[in-house]
């Protein structure tokens, strides 16, 4: 029940929306992170402040648009013929430093009866050019490479015994350090990677 009108009372006018109170303001958004450029590998004591996770085709770019860890975008400009490996570390135009993680991907980890099947298989890979990481653990000595069913058959032909992994991939640099060049190629130090990629 509302009360009656009394004569003289005062009565608040109707709002008009020139005297409204305003909203509140929106909460501000986050920031977005800046865009670090990076044109050259850091070699100081400090330590690394972000990190960037790379597979191999990626750090074998010198041109290169990714995201750190932080969320901040960068965007690489190193010489050309740079591979970055994992532990690397790299100077951003901002100053910070920046930690080169490998990131795993699929592979092919290859094992042989003996040496001498495994340096069969090494020189078939080697042959088609293909980056080829080696090692050993307890079960004995292991080549591994980018997963690739063309090469899976021939290596499986060639009687290795051959399974999937995920794991990171740091392949050899080849003979001739830092990279392998062709002579004439024109192509600078590098590594080989699989054809078409």
């Amino acid at each position: 029940m509302t009360a009656p009108r009394v004569a003289g009372a005062f009565e608040p006018a109707p709002a008009s929306p020139c005297c409204a109170t305003p909203a509140p303001a929106a909460p501000e958004e986050a920031a977005t992170p800046a865009f670090s450029l990076i044109e050259a590998r850091y070699t100081g004591d400090a330590a690394a402040v972000d990190w960037l996770e790379l597979d191999f085709n990626a750090r074998s770019k010198s041109r290169l648009r990714a995201r750190l860890a932080s969320g901040a975008e960068a965007g690489l400009f190193l010489p050309r013929g740079t591979i970055l490996r994992g532990g690397d570390r790299l100077l951003a135009n901002d100053g910070r430093i920046v930690a080169v993680v490998s990131a795993p991907e699929d592979l092919l980890e290859v094992r042989c009866a003996s040496a001498t099947e495994l340096a069969r298989a090494a020189f078939h890979l080697g042959n088609r050019h293909v980056a080829v990481q080696v090692g050993w653990d307890a079960g004995g000595d292991w080549l591994r490479l980018q997963a690739d069913h063309v090469l899976e058959g021939m290596l499986v032909g060639l009687g290795a015994r051959v399974s999937s992994l995920r794991a990171p991939f740091e392949p050899e640099a080849g003979a001739y350090a830092p990279g392998h060049q062709h002579p004439g190629d024109g192509s600078g130090a590098r590594i080989h990677l699989m054809a078409g990629q």
